[in-house]
């Protein structure tokens, strides 16, 4: 079974079409990246997953995890879905965690919601999850508020929120855009073994192809609500088909940016 299988996905905003026939999959293991330019109704796309869609919008087609649909499914459903079967990792950590509560809350929130939490082993826990990602002095780090930590520190608390229930599948929304680039690539690093280890299905959305390549096992291209090539790294940066896809190649190069196949050649 496919474990996410988007078909025929629009999405319309006031009635103009901002996510136009969409239809993606998301194996189990599989890495999949969906990339394009801001407004390319990429991040729109990954919400709809979750049964997230902006007000006055009208959805059709069908969205499917883990063999359940989504669309049209009610609260008590989605809600099911959210955090356990699909775990989430949200662009700006700053404005996804709540500033009046400790970290330590944040982190077991998931596991109380889905009635995962041992009684009198919300501490515990609370560390454990927070030391699987790497934060430092995890037992006082616990104690500390969002604002008390570094973008980095927060967006591991993120990745360990969403992993902490052992999702089947993990979203994760342009989740080092924030983040300088050294923190960025220990960030993605860390994201992408607890995936591999955990044996989940992933799709990050992203604008930046020298991310999608070092990540993903199929890309996913996204231009003004549509879907204009699918390819692996290799056969995209090779071969790209379409001038947008190019153009996507082309800004990553403008950065440094070498494919790890031209490294390897260089360093043979």
């Amino acid at each position: 079974m496919t474990l996410l299988d988007i078909r025929n996905l629009t999405i319309r905003i006031d009635g103009r079409t901002v996510v136009d026939d969409v239809s993606l999959t998301v194996g189990h293991g599989e890495r999949v990246g969906l990339i394009g330019e801001s407004g390319s109704g990429k991040s729109l796309t990954s919400m709809a997953v979750l049964g997230l869609r902006p007000a006055r919008s009208e959805l059709f087609g069908s969205v499917r995890v883990a063999g359940i649909e989504t669309v049209g499914a009610d609260a008590a459903a989605l809600r099911a879905l959210r955090g356990k079967t699909v775990g989430c990792i949200f662009q700006e950590p700053q404005s996804a965690l709540d500033p009046l509560l400790p970290i330590h809350r944040h982190l077991v929130a998931p596991l109380r919601a889905h009635g995962m939490l041992p009684r009198g082993a919300a501490r515990a826990t609370a560390i454990r999850l927070a030391e699987s990602v790497g934060l430092p002095d995890a037992a006082s780090l616990v104690r500390r508020y969002p604002h008390e930590l570094s973008g980095g520190q927060r967006q591991r608390v993120m990745i360990a929120m969403a992993m902490s229930t052992t999702p089947r599948l993990l979203l994760a929304d342009e989740p080092t855009t924030a983040l300088d680039v050294t923190v960025q690539a220990r960030v993605l690093q860390l994201m992408s073994d607890l995936v591999s280890r955990s044996g989940a299905g992933s799709l990050l959305v992203t604008h930046d192809m020298a991310v999608a390549a070092s990540q993903c096992d199929r890309i996913v291209v996204m231009q003004s609500g549509r879907i204009v090539e699918t390819g692996t790294p290799d056969e995209l940066i090779s071969h790209p088909r379409t001038r947008y896809t190019a153009e996507l190649i082309d800004a990553a190069y403008a950065t440094g940016w070498q494919p790890r196949r031209m490294r390897e050649a260089v360093s043979a």
